[in-house]
């Protein structure tokens, strides 16, 4: 079974795959490589230097310009827009357009406009009328002008928000959702004085640091974390403010505020973390079992899927 192209669409391509369907009024360019069981719906226009994967579907009034990445399971919305070159001149076309990707099950709101030079994360959204300036993280939900991260989904499992310990009894440990990820409370004291949270490192930390280092003054609209480590634990304390914290261990994904000094979170190696929605008097503190080193980290996300399908244990025989 081939792809089908309506009558009144063009089709210049010879890559297109296998239950395609081109609508009317679609142009496809020779060079474009289409994939399997896409879906190109009315007045799309797709130029020569462009790579969709499969099961992509592109909604009407959308063109799809020269160095436009797209992988499987993309939804683009209609009249999303997507540029090429960050300084456009008539008649002048530059050596190499700017390379775009669009990761694999990431969805585009509609009208959202879309940067050259940048990725969408894996099963990330950008919501309807956004405009896109930067690479948004894998699974992020971005909307607004400029685009900034509102929150994070999941394909995976339920993603749930934790405001950090019930308030009440005193509980050491909680198990969170996301296996590697322990939440700790630390014994806290308040009287006319003022408030104390103290701790015995070996009692308290799961681990023994090695150093410690402290995440401030960062704007309201950054995200840091994104990554993780290989042989690392890290503990997390936000000694004032408050800040969102999103675990990843492949299967289940969980958002956790941490907004107390008495709230700690321990992350486990292989554990994807990503800090957002930082207050703007956080101060998050955190503890780390290893020196730095730059080779203990994964950054990139596809990367630690891999590595962390590769270590899951083997069950049965």
């Amino acid at each position: 079974m081939g792809p089908f192209i309506h009558p009144q669409g063009i089709c210049e391509s010879h890559t297109v795959g296998n239950g395609t369907k081109v609508w009317a009024f679609a142009h496809i360019l020779t060079g474009a490589v289409i994939g399997e069981d896409c879906n190109i719906c009315d007045h799309v226009f797709i130029e020569n230097d462009v790579v969709l994967g499969d099961r992509v579907t592109v909604k009407c009034g959308v063109q799809l310009w020269d160095g436009l990445r797209i992988e499987n399971d993309v939804f683009i919305g209609p009249n999303a827009t997507f540029t090429n070159d960050l300084f456009p001149k008539s008649k002048q076309r530059p050596d190499r357009f700017a390379r775009t990707t669009l990761e694999e099950g990431c969805s585009i709101g509609a009208n959202a406009t879309i940067l050259p030079g940048i990725s969408i994360g894996r099963n990330a959204m950008v919501g309807a009328g956004a405009v896109v300036t930067r690479s948004v993280p894998p699974n992020a939900i971005v909307r607004g002008n400029p685009a900034r991260i509102y929150g994070y989904s999941s394909r995976l499992g339920k993603t749930t928000t934790l405001e950090g310990h019930a308030k009440g009894a005193y509980q050491p440990t909680l198990d969170s959702h996301v296996d590697g990820v322990t939440i700790h409370q630390i014994p806290a004291f308040e009287d006319i004085r003022g408030r104390l949270v103290v701790g015995e490192i070996e009692k308290v930390l799961p681990f023994v640091p090695a150093r410690f280092f402290i995440v401030h003054a960062v704007p309201s609209a950054e995200v840091r974390g994104e990554h993780a480590h290989r042989e690392c634990h890290q503990f997390l304390l936000c000694v004032k403010g408050s800040v969102h914290v999103v675990v990843d261990d492949g299967l289940n994904r969980q958002e956790i505020v941490l907004d107390r000094p008495e709230i700690g979170l321990h992350i486990r190696p292989l554990v994807w973390g990503t800090q957002y929605n930082y207050s703007a008097d956080a101060a998050l503190l955190v503890f780390a079992s290893h020196s730095y080193d730059p080779n203990d980290y994964i950054r990139d996300y596809s990367t630690w899927l891999k590595t962390v399908k590769q270590n899951a244990p083997i069950v049965g025989g």
